[in-house]
This record gives C-alpha cells, structure tokens and sequence, in this order.
C-alpha cells in the first residue's frame, strides 16, 4: 500500500503533467482565437501563468527527492486536442474543475497526511489562479452569449 508521501508525489507529478499539457494547448490555441482579443490576453496571461505553476509543482517535487526527467510532457495528447478543437468550449471549463479538484486533493494530501506545508502553500497559489481564470471564464461566456442574443458585436 502506498504511503502518504508515495501517494503525494504521484500527485504532484500528474499536477506537473497537467499544467505541461495545458500549456501545450494553449500555445496551440493561439490560431482559433484571433478574432477574439479579449480571449487571446487572457490566455496570454493564463499561458504565462501555466509556466510558473509547471515550474512551482516541479520545485516541490525536486525539494522532496523527486525527478521529473522522465515525464511525459503532456504534448502529443494536447496537440491533438488542439488540432480538433477539444479546448474550445466546454473542455476549458471541463479542464479548470479538474485543475482546481486536482489542487484540493494535493493540498488536503501535503497537509493533513504528508505534512508539507511547503506544497500545500504551492497548491494554494495555484488553486487561487485557477478559481480567477474560471470566474474570468464564467463571466465572459455569460458577457459573449448575451451580446450574440441581443446581436452586439462580440469581444
């Protein structure tokens, strides 16, 4: 049976991967959102944001003897979500929660079993990111879909 700090690093390694792979798609998205440009700075800005948390979540892993050398990346399966449009729409959202589950499971895992109030801190950070890009999300779809039913210009 796997201990407590086996299972965090687990965790900590798919969290890793998650944030590589979503980093991928959004790069790759870049090419489907042109006409929008209030799309195209948030992802920007969640693209830059994605990168620091992939090298966070690495850092915990290499603080707790980890080795992050032999992951996947995460590239081929987002390309070819990219490529079919799987990000856009739900999927992004689909993503987020996952994410965000991922996260709570982290944190409850580095401070109530592993004891890793340095990871927990991490997730934390993380976790905030993640609910600000969904509220972002949230209110842009509602902001989106009300101007296309009254037939306003949309972005």
């Amino acid at each position: 049976m796997a201990t407590a700090n086996e299972r965090l690093m687990q965790w900590l390694y798919d969290a890793r991967a998650m944030e590589q792979q979503v980093e991928v798609m959004l790069a790759m998205l870049d090419r489907h959102i042109q006409d929008y440009p209030r799309v195209v700075a948030e992802t920007e800005r969640v693209l830059g944001e994605t990168r620091k948390q992939a090298d966070v979540i690495q850092d915990s892993i290499e603080r707790r003897g980890g080795n992050v050398s032999n992951l996947n990346n995460g590239q081929p399966q987002a390309q070819e979500q990219s490529l079919s449009g799987g990000f856009v729409g739900t999927q992004s959202v689909k993503r987020a929660v996952t994410k965000l589950s991922a996260c709570n499971i982290i944190i409850a895992a580095a401070a109530d079993a592993a004891g890793d109030s340095e990871t927990r801190a991490v997730c934390e950070e993380i976790l905030h990111n993640e609910e600000v890009m969904a509220d972002w999300l949230k209110d842009y779809v509602l902001a989106s879909v009300g101007q296309y039913i009254l037939g306003l210009p949309s972005d």
